[in-house]
């Protein structure tokens, strides 16, 4: 029960790496808000959960939307008392070189990828102010940290987040807001499912792996389970990295 008593709401959270964090934080204890644009699928997360005597709430979050953000968390607090953690989940990938990078495609990226995590972050202090602290996990990329031949607008976007992080770590210590971003490798997630979905694109992402295979679900959701935990409680601006080794090299 690494979670007991904390209030966790998960952007993305209706599958895949988002419905993997919202499965483990209700094992550990924590009321889990699942927002998404995703309805359907997060119902079906929300009752998997409460079936099995977890605690979950579905709430229709377009993380572009400072009025979805703000309702969500009101909703939140309305069924929990209060908010103790946030994980910027929510995403979209692509693999488009800068030259090739649509101003449409790139706009829709950042906005997504960076405004998101703006808007919630600034739509969350309030509340967790309010709660004594909270921990804020932004889900960055080994993208944000190194460059590569094969992207652009997606990479831009998760150095934001990174960046991004650090400003929200120094900036809100003193109303113990702890900020950290995560930084996966290749995971094995329907966002990569085009490059993982043949044997040329999966044999391509393992070589790159010095461990030697793909990350799943579970790898990252255990290290969004430590920062989320008081486990971390001495850990704010920080990038845990979990790529395998990829960025090693």
């Amino acid at each position: 029960m690494r979670l007991e008593n904390k209030v966790a709401l998960i952007t993305g959270g209706s599958r895949g790496q988002g419905a993997t964090e919202a499965r483990l934080f209700a094992q550990e204890g924590a009321a889990v808000v699942i927002a998404d644009i995703l309805e359907d699928q997060g119902k079906q997360v929300e009752a998997e959960i409460n079936e099995s005597g977890g605690r979950a709430l579905f709430t229709r979050l377009n993380v572009t939307s400072e009025e979805d953000w703000q309702r969500a968390i009101q909703e939140t607090v309305d069924a929990f008392g209060r908010i103790n953690v946030l994980i910027n989940n929510a995403g979209i990938y692509q693999r488009v070189p800068i030259e090739h990078t649509s101003l449409e495609d790139w706009n829709n990226i950042m906005n997504i990828n960076s405004t998101g995590v703006f808007l919630g972050t600034k739509s969350v202090i309030p509340a967790m102010r309010e709660a004594g602290g909270g921990s804020i996990i932004n889900l960055s990329s080994t993208a944000g940290l190194v460059g590569s031949a094969r992207g652009s607008a997606y990479g831009a976007s998760k150095g934001s987040v990174r960046l991004f992080t650090k400003y929200t770590a120094i900036q809100h210590a003193a109303d113990g807001i702890r900020a950290n971003s995560i930084h996966p490798g290749p995971i094995d997630t329907e966002m990569i499912a085009e490059t993982l979905g043949t044997e040329e694109g999966r044999a391509g992402s393992i070589a790159r792996v010095p461990l030697g295979r793909v990350g799943t679900v579970d790898d990252v959701a255990y290290g969004a389970l430590f920062l989320a935990s008081d486990e971390s409680s001495f850990m704010t601006g920080a990038e845990l990295v979990i790529d395998g080794g990829i960025t090693a090299k």
